[in-house]
């Protein structure tokens, strides 16, 4: 019922603009000239996709749009790849925030819930130059839409499935002269069906008894999330202008978690279910201020930014014994947490004679307070025994002093950006109850673009990018802490960066109503970070260390063909040969394996009508010490047009349910056999009104 209410509310105002704006008196004759904008944009270290018009944003997430875009995998549970590679790192109209810093599960959640519909493009970035933080990965870019055409316009939007899930929204734009507005407001109720089983067999280290461990567990994590955006850009003269903005969302949950756990070490068996309901919290901040100014064959852009996130995760729980009988038991646990980010950038560059100077600098300061909290809780008087083992209280203190050059140089049919970036990473780890870990690390790494143009519809491309990647914050963490009834995790304070090379090859081609590229890559990397697993207490305990060393060998490709105006059809994917050798207790673990994905694409327009589908495959690979299993999404949407200016839009998401993912991992110490299951199948409804 709640649902219905607010989207008739929206469909009312919807309806009352649109009789606003069909009167009888005659609107004042206009001349508009339009060009339609490239759909792909291939630059010398990116490439732009553009979609303003992908009918599965209008109400859909950007995990929907990421997942729609060519060059990316993203799984059900919002895990990216860019061609086969996961050290992947998210970026804001080019800038990092708080929001999308965290671990890959903290940015997935944020990936499902933020709005598609305020997205212009996304930048892929494959092997990013000096003058961007690649963190030793892909970038990929989220371009946020800038409106910047005079007058006033705006899009209200609305959506509903099954399972009491709906999101409504509304953005505008105000353009007067040299300033324009822009804002936006959404409000969803979003939500994920979750299915698990895990298996773990390990040798009591005290008794030297077999042990066994099985989880299952099913649970709808339902979400509440708002979200607001408001931003100005003032043109100060012909070549300066400057803008600010600022964002906020916020979301909540209280999923009821019921753990099936079997416990069993040599004939004794133990049989509970472990309960908890949260609560769940989090808020984002963030504000910036630019200023950039072109003319005279310069450019300077400066830029401050400031990010936080603040977040609880409450942990607490009751096991309700089934074999043997006994009393229940009830723990009290919670993590909170709060992530800044501070980044200032200044970037100048100037004209050669044979090309383009440029020159940056690019300083950040990232802070990571936690606290845990883990103890036994009396349920008639409400008295807590701390678990001295796993309660703590850390911070992480990660600052990053970088400087670069680049020089863009054209000769001829070539065309090269070369750039240098001498960096210095410092970070501190303070914990309550020991003393201060720090450490430093200096680096200058060289990044190279080259394409060669054979005439305006083919070239080649080569590129090379050296990086390093920064240990999480939270592995960092010197303490234990508790994580479920069968996983603690343990920090490494003593973490150092992964060092990372790429080398990209690429051609491409067009002709007439076909376009398609195809490349071969070679990625290493050093120090690499790897789970280290021990067991204690026949609790399964995951820490971290370096060690690790990778190489993986790959090619991909891409066609895209117009057969038709009205039909578009597209293709990509690529095979990787990986190999890992990974540190175990029991001597250096040799991996070696393929892996693959799939993306295709079609879209048809027919008069009042667009009908699109985006398909995914990931194929089965490895890890350092396991395996994954292959998963799969088919996604249809169909938008039609009511009038002018009112669309309904119908989202079908994985018709096939195909997120099931199953995985292993075998050390000297542990074998684990087990799935997640998000499931990703529904279908939404909704409307888009758009006021001019």
């Amino acid at each position: 019922m709640q649902r219905k209410m607010v989207c008739a509310a929206v469909l009312g105002l919807a309806a009352r603009a649109a009789l606003a704006g069909d009167g009888d008196e005659p609107a004042a004759p206009t001349v508009t000239v339009t060009a339609k904008k490239e759909a792909v944009a291939r630059k010398l270290d990116r490439t732009v996709y553009d979609v303003s018009t992908l009918p599965r944003a209008a109400n859909g997430s950007a995990q929907d749009v990421l997942q729609a875009t060519p060059e990316l995998s993203v799984t059900a549970d919002g895990r990216i790849a860019v061609k086969g590679s996961t050290q992947v790192t998210v970026l804001v109209d080019g800038k990092p925030t708080a929001l999308l810093a965290g671990s890959a599960e903290d940015r997935a959640v944020a990936l499902q819930t933020m709005s598609g519909a305020g997205i212009a493009s996304v930048e892929v970035i494959t092997n990013p130059s000096v003058a961007q933080d690649a963190n030793g990965g892909a970038i990929v870019n989220i371009v946020l839409k800038r409106n910047r055409k005079p007058g006033a316009h705006a899009q209200l939007r609305c959506s509903a499935t099954d399972q009491g899930l709906w999101n409504t929204g509304a953005s505008g734009d105000m353009t007067r002269g040299p300033l324009s507005v822009h804002g936006s407001i959404a409000y969803r109720h979003d939500g994920t069906l979750k299915i698990r089983g895990s298996e773990v067999d390990w040798t009591d280290p005290l008794s030297g008894l077999p042990a066994r461990t099985v989880q299952t567990s099913r649970v709808f994590v339902r979400r509440v999330v708002d979200s607001a955006a408001l931003g100005a850009d003032y043109a100060l003269g012909a070549a300066d202008s400057v803008s600010v903005s600022a964002r906020h969302s916020g979301r909540h949950s209280r999923p009821l978690f019921d753990v099936l756990s079997a416990e069993r070490t040599g004939a004794a068996d133990t049989i509970y279910h472990r309960i908890s309901n949260g609560p769940n919290e989090q808020s984002d901040d963030s504000a910036s201020l630019a200023y950039s100014r072109q003319g005279n064959g310069t450019a300077l852009k400066a830029a401050f930014e400031h990010s936080a996130t603040r977040a609880l995760v409450d942990k607490s729980y009751r096991d309700v014994f089934v074999e043997p009988l006994r009393a229940s038991t009830y723990s009290h646990g919670a993590t909170r947490s709060a992530r800044r980010l501070d980044q200032a950038t200044v970037d100048w560059s100037g004209a050669a004679p044979h090309g383009q100077w440029g020159a940056g600098l690019d300083l950040h300061d990232r802070t990571d307070d936690i606290g845990n909290v883990q103890a036994e809780l009396d349920p008639a008087t409400g008295a807590e025994r701390p678990d001295p083992s796993t309660t703590n209280v850390y911070a992480v203190t990660t600052t990053v002093r970088a400087a670069y050059v680049t020089d863009k140089v054209r000769h001829g049919d070539w065309e090269a950006l070369l750039g240098a970036r001498a960096e210095r990473m410092a970070v501190r780890v303070d914990a309550v109850q020991g003393a201060a870990h720090t450490d430093h690390w200096q680096a200058v790494n060289p990044s190279v673009h080259v394409r060669r143009a054979f005439g305006d519809d083919a070239d080649v491309t080569l590129s090379y990018r050296g990086s390093l990647q920064m240990p999480d914050p939270r592995d960092l963490n010197p303490f234990t802490t508790y994580v479920d009834a069968q996983n603690r995790s343990r920090g490494n304070p003593g973490l150092r960066p992964q060092r990372l090379g790429a080398w990209e090859l690429g051609a491409h081609a067009q002709g007439g109503r076909v376009d398609g590229t195809v490349g071969v890559f070679y990625r290493t990397s050093r120090d690499t970070v790897v789970a280290a697993h021990t067991v204690s207490d026949n609790v399964l305990v995951t820490s971290q260390q370096n060690g690790g060393h990778g190489r993986s060998v790959g090619v991909t490709g891409s066609l895209d063909w117009t057969p038709a105006v009205a039909l578009h059809l597209g293709i990509d994917g690529g095979m990787v040969r990986v190999a890992l050798d990974t540190p175990d207790v029991a001597g250096p673990v040799r991996q070696r394996g393929a892996a693959g994905y799939l993306n295709v694409r079609a879209g048809y327009s027919a008069g009042r009508d667009d009908l699109s589908l985006d398909a995914h495959a990931q194929s089965a690979g490895i890890t350092p010490l396991g395996r994954y299993g292959p998963t799969s999404s088919v996604n249809v949407t169909w938008k039609h047009a009511l009038g002018k200016t009112l669309s309904l839009t119908v989202n079908a998401n994985d018709v096939f349910d195909g997120s099931l993912r199953t995985y292993g991992t075998d050390t000297g110490t542990f074998r684990q056999a087990g799935f997640d299951h998000f499931v990703a199948r529904r279908v939404y409804v909704g409307f888009v009104k758009t006021i001019e």
